[in-house]
């Protein structure tokens, strides 16, 4: 379960590293996230851009 401000670590080749839920979405009273549940997020921890 996924709520608001939850932090959440990255398993992508994004750069970022973690990032902090900020929006659940679907319905107004939606309290919690599950797979396949869309959410809002910034990047708290990124890694440094490599040249």
């Amino acid at each position: 379960m996924i709520q608001v401000e939850s932090y959440l670590n990255v398993a992508d080749n994004s750069g970022a590293k973690k990032l902090m839920c900020i929006r659940v979405l679907g319905g107004s009273k939606k309290r919690y996230a599950g797979v396949g549940d869309l959410i809002i997020a910034v990047v708290k921890d990124a890694l440094p851009p490599s040249a």
